[in-house]
């Protein structure tokens, strides 16, 4: 009983803290706040729409102009044109345009009399998601535009409309969008980004919280709070963090998969739960660093660093498999990697806990960081024998 009274009073002391540091509440529930309204609403159409695309049109046809028509008509691509190669170029390295293709003089002569002229596309790939959108446009209008004009041809030749598609598209491709049929980018993101973000924070506050009191001097009044305990300290100074990170990211995954209808194949209760052991494990992380680093400055530098690795690691832009090996095993150490590998089986797949019961494992593993500091971060409590600022 009296273990349960120090961890109560520790918590009621760092309630307290929490209400007269603004700070804590600003860096946790603002922050994450402000990153779900940015990133919903930064592709609230979905995909991104009317990126300018350059056209270089030498021919002036009739098919070249229909080409231009029907690239400004889809939804991504809204042409710029341009009179010369040299001013298209310009546009492209200043950053006016992500694409731009050229029409060579001549173009609709050549394709009568089955010449096959060349339709050249230059794409500037510094911008990955602009460059690869605007070059799926343009290839995919090259094509239909070539298999139309076969169409025509075949059909001078007296052949019917299905003779012409065999022998044009003699395989037809069936695709299906796993897991996201609406080729939702903002479900793409926001699903490995928010996760992130919610990791980011409760390393970087976790570690303030436990490594302010060493800055202020204040860890032997928090330890004569909790009658002398360390462990009675920490854990009532981690639940109140533990409660809120928790709700924080349990209403994430409301917004994310009740409200605006991301995939969800499995259940949100195993996201639920999935989110809750990515908190204990962040908070070991954070523990660990701190522990190992009793100066605050320098074990919020080392935070920072280890939380923005985590978004490369994580294998939701580049797969991890295709990373070299010792990547490989360095991407086990971040707890967003193996929260990202639950949701996939959880919510792409729906796979239930069976699918995903090693990720479990292996975020409970990090809790078993603490205890490897937790003797030196005592002695720290105790001591003050450190450098403050």
């Amino acid at each position: 009983m009296k273990f349960l009274h120090n961890i109560t009073a520790v918590m009621r002391r760092e309630l307290r803290l929490m209400r007269q540091r603004p700070v804590y509440l600003l860096a946790s529930v603002g922050v994450m706040t402000f990153c779900m309204i940015f990133f919903l609403t930064l592709l609230r159409d979905r995909i991104p729409q009317d990126l300018p695309v350059g056209v270089v049109d030498l021919d002036e046809s009739s098919l070249s102009r229909n080409f231009i028509r029907q690239l400004d008509a889809t939804r991504i691509g809204k042409t710029v044109g341009f009179s010369s190669y040299s001013e298209a170029r310009k546009a492209l390295q200043t950053g006016k345009i992500s694409s731009f293709c050229v029409i060579p003089e001549g173009f609709y002569s050549e394709v009568l009399a089955n010449r096959q002229p060349e339709l050249t596309m230059y794409v500037n790939t510094l911008y990955f998601v602009g460059g690869a959108l605007s070059y799926k446009e343009l290839l995919t209008l090259a094509n239909l535009s070539s298999g139309a004009v076969q169409r025509e041809v075949f059909r001078a030749k007296g052949m019917d409309d299905n003779a012409i598609m065999a022998q044009i598209q003699p395989i037809v491709i069936d695709a299906h969008n796993i897991g996201n049929p609406a080729a939702d980018y903002r479900a793409f993101l926001c699903n490995a980004l928010i996760p992130g973000v919610l990791e980011t924070i409760i390393i970087l506050v976790t570690v303030y919280a436990i490594g302010s009191e060493l800055k202020h001097g204040t860890s032997r009044h928090l330890l004569e709070k909790a009658g002398g305990s360390m462990t009675a300290a920490m854990l009532g100074k981690l639940i109140p963090y533990t409660v809120l990170f928790t709700m924080m990211g349990i209403i994430c995954d409301l917004i994310l998969y009740d409200r605006m209808g991301f995939p969800m194949a499995g259940s949100i209760w195993n996201m639920f739960l999935g989110t809750f052991l990515l908190v204990l494990a962040s908070e070991a992380v954070a523990f660990f660093i701190v522990g190992t680093l009793p100066v605050l400055r320098l074990s919020i530098s080392i935070s920072a660093l280890y939380s923005m690795l985590a978004f490369s690691l994580a294998g939701f832009s580049l797969p991890v498999e295709a990373m070299p090996p010792y990547i490989q095993g360095l991407a086990t150490a971040f707890p967003l990697r193996h929260f990202y590998l639950m949701y996939v089986q959880e919510g792409i797949f729906g796979s239930g806990f069976e699918g995903w019961y090693t990720q479990v494992i292996a975020l409970m593993c990090f809790l078993a960081l603490p205890p490897l500091v937790y003797r030196r971060l005592q002695k720290a409590y105790i001591d003050l024998n450190f450098p403050r600022k």
